[in-house]
C-alpha cells in the first residue's frame, strides 16, 4: 500500500465516511448562508408574518379538529370523533365533497387551459392592444357587481334574460326557475366560475410569455422545429414552468375553495344542497353553528385534498416538454 493511501486512511474517520460527508455538506451550507445573510435578513419580516398568519393557524386548525370546541369552553380532546362523524354520519358533507370535486374537475382544467390560450393569443398582439385586451379579460374577476348581472340573466320570471330569450324563440312556454331547480344550479355555477376564471393565473401566463427568450425560437428552427405547436411544446412551455405551476395552483385552489358563487347565486343553503361545497359547509359549522372543532376537521380534509392535488399537478408539469 502506498504512503498516499495510508495518509488518506489516517485522515478518514472510522466508519463508512458518511458522517464526515454530512458534516462537510453542513459546513458548506452554513458558509453559503453567511454569504447570503443580507437576503435572509430582508426575508425575515415576511417569513415571520407567513409563519404567524399561515403556518401557525394551519397547525392550530389540525389540532383543534381533534377536539370539541364551541368558542365558549376550553377545547376538549375527543380524538377521531369529528372525522368519523364527518364521513359516516354527515350526508350533506358527502354531497359537498361530490359537488366540489365535480366542480373542480371541470372548472380547474378548463379554466387553466383557457387562461393559457387567451394569454398566448393576446401575447401576439401589439403592446397597446395587448394591454387593453388584458384589462378586458381580467376585469370580470375583479368586478364587484358580477353576481348581480348573472342573477338578472337567470332570473326566474319572464324578465330574466335567459327566460325571455327562450320564450321568444319558442323553446319554453313558462319561465324556468334556474336558481331554484336542482338540476340547473350546478351547471350555472360552473358557467359563472369559468367566466370569472381569467384572474391571477391569466396575468401570470401573460408575464411568463413575455419573459421567454426569443433567441430560443431561432435555435429551435435550426434544430428542426417546423411549426408553432412544436415551438409551444418544446420551447414556450418549458421556458415558463414557474408560471405554469403558479397558475395551476391558483386555478386548482380557486376551484376547490369555491363558495362566493354558490352563496350569491344559489343561496345559503341551496335547494337540496345542490350547490353545497366543502367551503360552504365549513362556513355553516364555523360561523353559524360555532362548532369550531368540527369546522376545523372540514378545513383539514380540504387542506389534504388541495395538497394531494397540487402534488399530482407538480408531477404532471415536470413532463412538459419531454
Amino acid at each position: 500500500m502506498s504512503n498516499i493511501t495510508i495518509e488518506r486512511n489516517k485522515q478518514q474517520p472510522a466508519g463508512t465516511g458518511k458522517p464526515a460527508r454530512s458534516r462537510t455538506r453542513w459546513a458548506v451550507q452554513m458558509r453559503e448562508m453567511k454569504k447570503q445573510k443580507h437576503s435572509y435578513i430582508l426575508m425575515a419580516p415576511y417569513m415571520l408574518l407567513f409563519a404567524a398568519f399561515t403556518i401557525l393557524p394551519v397547525i392550530m386548525s389540525i389540532f383543534i379538529s381533534f377536539t370539541y370546541f364551541n368558542l365558549l369552553e376550553f377545547p376538549r380532546f375527543i380524538g377521531w370523533q369529528n372525522y368519523s362523524r364527518l364521513f359516516l354520519e354527515d350526508d350533506v358533507f358527502l354531497t359537498a365533497i361530490k359537488n366540489t370535486l365535480l366542480f373542480a374537475a371541470i372548472t380547474g382544467p378548463v379554466s387553466y387551459i383557457a387562461c393559457f390560450i387567451f394569454a398566448w393569443i393576446i401575447n401576439e398582439l401589439g403592446p397597446k392592444l395587448r394591454a387593453i385586451m388584458t384589462l378586458v379579460f381580467y376585469a370580470p374577476s375583479i368586478s364587484g357587481n358580477v353576481y348581480f348581472i348573472w342573477q338578472i340573466i337567470f332570473s326566474g320570471d319572464r324578465y330574466g334574460i335567459a327566460n325571455g330569450f327562450l320564450i321568444k324563440l319558442g323553446f319554453i312556454l313558462e319561465p324556468i326557475q334556474w336558481l331554484k331547480t336542482e338540476k340547473y344550479i350546478l351547471p350555472i355555477l360552473i358557467l359563472v366560475q369559468l367566466w370569472l376564471s381569467l384572474g391571477t393565473g391569466f396575468l401570470a401566463f401573460i408575464a411568463g410569455l413575455q419573459t421567454v427568450d426569443k433567441t430560443l425560437y431561432e435555435a429551435g428552427a435550426v434544430d428542426g422545429i417546423r411549426n408553432r405547436w412544436q415551438e409551444l411544446w418544446y420551447i414556450t412551455l418549458p421556458s415558463m414552468r414557474p408560471q405554469l405551476m403558479f397558475g395551476a395552483v391558483i386555478q386548482l385552489t380557486t376551484s376547490l375553495a369555491v363558495a362566493d358563487v354558490s352563496i350569491n347565486l344559489a343561496g345559503f343553503p341551496s335547494v337540496n344542497y345542490a350547490a353545497q361545497t366543502i367551503v360552504t359547509h365549513l362556513i355553516d359549522f364555523g360561523t353559524i353553528r360555532f362548532e369550531m372543532g368540527y369546522a376545523s376537521a372540514i378545513a383539514t380534509v380540504l387542506f389534504v385534498i388541495m395538497l394531494g392535488a397540487n402534488l399530482v399537478i407538480q408531477r404532471l408539469l415536470r413532463k412538459v416538454g419531454d
